[in-house]
């Protein structure tokens, strides 16, 4: 399940607000647009999609850049070992 933190990451990439605690009472928005507290229990849902389509964009972006290369995987790790 989600943490409280990763839900308002996705929600405010920008940062802007305080937590204290992991409750949406506990949210103080300083320089950001605040969201509701249906907005934020609705991100808990959305969080796990969110989160394999932003691996699955990493793993893209790392494989075009593997076959920009010409290289595998494997010869990428020795570089870098």
């Amino acid at each position: 399940m989600a943490k409280s933190y990763e839900v308002l990451s996705m929600l405010i990439p920008n940062g802007g607000y305080v937590q204290v605690g992991d409750t949406y009472e506990g949210i103080e928005f300083i320089e950001c647009e605040p969201i509701t507290k249906k907005e934020y229990e609705a991100g808990f849902a959305k969080y796990e999609a969110f989160k394999a389509e932003k691996e699955l964009a990493s793993a893209a972006a790392k494989e075009a850049l593997l076959n920009k290369l010409g290289i595998t995987a494997d010869e990428a790790a020795l570089l870098l070992s």
